[in-house]
């Protein structure tokens, strides 16, 4: 049996376990191993571990600090499989990244001079910069904060996350195959999609091509996700994300569908007119839909809906100071682009919210450095 110190923390819609780099090494067993156990990942209810058996639920980050000028804080992020013993360590995810700069703060990571602290962030599995910016009034950080963000009612501390220059930041093209408009093969024939690098590799399709208004409920939306998956595969490939001969993964790229504004009702009932967002958008987490968006998609949906010829820029309101409300199931997200140096792709704000939610030693049933 292993003890490993770990901390949960909401970050936005998700709840990440982070854990010291340091501490994941001193236990003598490889990250793969250790969050295979610790989560109960054969299970596909993770009911032995700390696992919350879904996507948004089933996440880690193993964190440091940068020897890395400019960089306070480098962390690894991990998909944990449910009911598949993998571990996905291709992709990033902002809501985590958001509970990683609460932790920095938190742990003396990063030092506090003024009531507002930045945390400037690199995830190691994509190359990503990110900062994340916390109230620190007086030059200490609470527990406890007043904002909040559309898929809880939770509270939390509030936290800006910035996404800098996240073009190209996997494949090193924000369009990587060169084109806005790509035609890929599903299983009932041929599709159109636009492929974007920016925040996460993602693949979009317009909702029609599925026989889907953008604005469905879960349940309904959930109908187009084996399609999807089929066409993640297909665009991982044309991406240059992974080979013929490749497992599949079901990261990466992100997957969705978006749509012309149109009125809607949240997954909690609350009306959603068309004149108060921009681009209507579903998303698929793994194997689900997501209940909300990740916000590496939102990066590159707001990339997307900015280049003209893509699927995302047909369809969306179009504004002039660069922010994208984007309507999701939970409610409406805004990203807003913000020019950068020259060079450099704008950077995406996004307003987010984290709590700590418990400190904990988790004890990992390991044997022979296999998960027991």
């Amino acid at each position: 049996m292993l003890r490993l110190q770990g901390e949960m923390i909401r970050g936005g819609t998700s709840k990440c376990w982070i854990f010291g780099h340091h501490d994941v090494v001193a236990t003598g067993v490889d990250a793969d191993t250790l969050l295979l156990a610790a989560y109960n990942a054969a299970d596909p209810r993770q009911i032995d571990g700390v696992g919350g058996a879904s996507s948004t639920t089933s996440k880690a980050a193993i964190v440091q600090i940068s020897a890395e000028p400019g960089i306070d804080v480098e962390y690894a992020f991990a998909q944990v499989g449910i009911g598949d013993e993998r571990v996905e360590w291709t992709s990033n995810c902002g809501n985590c990244a958001t509970a990683v700069a609460l932790y920095a703060v938190h742990n003396g990571l990063v030092r506090i001079t003024s009531d507002s602290t930045t945390v400037r962030m690199v995830n190691v599995n994509t190359g990503a910069r990110l900062s994340g910016t916390i109230p620190t009034p007086g030059r200490t950080v609470t527990d406890e904060g007043t904002a909040a963000v559309p898929g809880t009612a939770a509270l939390g501390v509030p936290v800006l996350l910035g996404f800098e220059d996240p073009a190209g930041s996997t494949t090193g093209r924000a369009l990587p195959t060169g084109r806005t408009l790509d035609t890929l093969t599903g299983p009932t024939g041929p599709v159109e999609a636009s492929l974007v690098d920016a925040g996460a590799p993602a693949a979009l399709f317009e909702a029609k091509a599925f026989g889907l208004q953008g604005t469905e409920f879960l349940a309904e939306f959930a109908a187009a996700v084996p399609a999807l998956t089929v066409l993640r595969r297909q665009a991982a490939l044309a991406m240059g994300l992974a080979k013929e001969n490749d497992p599949v993964s079901h990261a990466v790229p992100k997957v969705g569908v978006v749509a012309r504004p149109s009125a809607y009702r949240t997954t909690d009932g609350t009306p959603v007119g068309q004149d108060e967002y921009d681009l209507a958008v579903r998303m698929v987490s793994m194997h689900a839909p997501h209940p909300a968006i990740g916000l590496t998609s939102a990066v590159a949906l707001a990339t997307a809906a900015a280049t003209p010829g893509t699927l995302a820029h047909r369809v969306a309101r179009q504004t002039a100071d660069g922010t994208l409300r984007l309507g999701t199931p939970a409610g409406v997200i805004t990203a807003q682009a913000v020019p950068a140096a020259e060079g450099a792709s704008p950077t995406v704000l996004l307003h987010r919210a984290a709590r700590r939610i418990v400190r904990a030693e988790l004890l990992v049933p390991v044997l022979e450095g296999r998960p027991a």
